[in-house]
């Protein structure tokens, strides 16, 4: 039964330090930096599309200018 428990802290653990993935992750603020200077190197600008939601980062677009 000692296993059980032992598992499941490692299991969240890992988890935990799994990254979030670009499409369809968090808009956090490192998430945002990485998209904004991969935007700007394509030349474009990048904004939040129509009825998007903020903290969602799929919902941001890089817009050429």
């Amino acid at each position: 039964m000692k296993a059980l428990p032992a598992t499941l802290v490692l299991a969240l653990g890992l988890a935990a330090c799994a990254s979030a993935s670009p499409v369809g992750g968090v808009a956090n603020y490192d998430a945002l930096k990485k998209a904004h200077a991969d935007c700007a190197a394509k030349g474009g600008t990048l904004v939040l599309q129509r009825n998007g939601d903020p903290e969602y980062i799929g919902d941001y677009a890089c817009e050429r200018k």
